[in-house]
């Protein structure tokens, strides 16, 4: 099997808030025999907040990045599902209405850049099942994760709007993470708030009703009998893990459940040290969850 290689663009928040998700990533990856190629030339892909103001300048910012990918011959890889439903949603439109797209690319001119529809783009959680393999993971595991129990929290992006998403060509894209999981060693825990939003859209304009979301979700999940909760999204870990403690205030339950990013439970169980992987950075500390893990079973 051909090396995996990417147009890798870690995104703000993994440059910013979460400074172990980039590590993590840089870590896990290495492991894995994935190549990144680092986009530090790239932009911020607006989040949808650039695109309500100025849906122009936050399509050619993201069609910027998408060119520089392009002109490098790789496929995309991001770390954050809501950067994978902004770049998706960016992707579509482009492939759609051909005048546009011509009006960013002259844009685009300046630098010598232009995009013809066609890139890749994919988020880390897709490269494990779609390129790398569940058997090729599996197979690379050193210290599974056997009788921790993880709940899946996959954020909005990465799920809706699903026919962009590329659930057609993909139908399982909303059961990968429990795939993972469970390739991996951990057990599946399954509840209702899996799939819904965290909350951290409304975080600044209804900080009650964002913090009661994201409690609530952590909650269920605990009552559940989870150890931990994972997601492919930063934004999701920001919610879930640093304003649990104000969430806990609000929603007036006992709630003390840690939060991973999805490089960090597969640096786990390849058997990279917690430090390396910066679980000690967290909001709500991982040490309960740590305990629970076995030594590596494999060298």
């Amino acid at each position: 099997m051909s090396k995996l290689k990417y147009a890798w663009w870690p995104g703000c928040v993994a440059k910013g808030a979460a400074p172990e998700l980039y590590v993590s990533t840089k870590l896990v990856a290495e492991r894995l025999g994935i190549e990144l190629v680092e986009l530090d030339q790239a932009t911020c892909t607006g989040a949808g907040v650039i695109q309500e103001q100025n849906p122009e300048m936050a399509d050619a910012l993201n069609v910027r990045t998408f060119a520089i990918a392009q002109q490098m011959g790789l496929p995309l890889m991001n770390i954050c599902s809501t950067c994978q439903g902004i770049e998706s949603m960016v992707a579509d439109k482009m492939a759609k209405d051909p005048e546009y797209l011509a009006k960013v690319n002259a844009i685009l001119a300046d630098e010598g850049l232009s995009y013809t529809p066609g890139l890749e783009i994919k988020n880390f959680l897709w490269v494990l099942v779609e390129d790398l393999g569940l058997d090729a993971l599996k197979a690379l595991v050193k210290r599974p994760m056997t009788g921790v129990h993880v709940g899946p929290f996959y954020g909005c992006y990465i799920l809706r709007p699903s026919q962009i998403l590329g659930f057609d060509d993909h139908p399982d894209r909303d059961q990968y993470l429990e795939q993972v999981i469970e390739a991996v060693g951990a057990s599946v825990v399954d509840y209702t708030g899996k799939k819904k939003c965290c909350g951290f859209p409304i975080l600044t304009i209804n900080r009650e009703n964002s913090l009661k979301q994201t409690g609530n979700h952590i909650h269920e999940a605990q009552d559940h009998g989870a150890d931990a909760l994972v997601s492919p999204c930063p934004l999701c870990h920001l919610n879930l893990d640093a304003q649990q403690p104000a969430a806990k205030a609000v929603i007036k339950h006992d709630i003390d459940l840690p939060i991973l990013h999805l490089p960090q439970m597969i640096g786990l169980a390849l058997g990279i040290e917690p430090k390396e992987l910066r679980l000690d950075h967290h909001v709500v500390s991982t040490k309960k969850l740590l305990g629970k893990l076995q030594q590596p079973a494999r060298v």
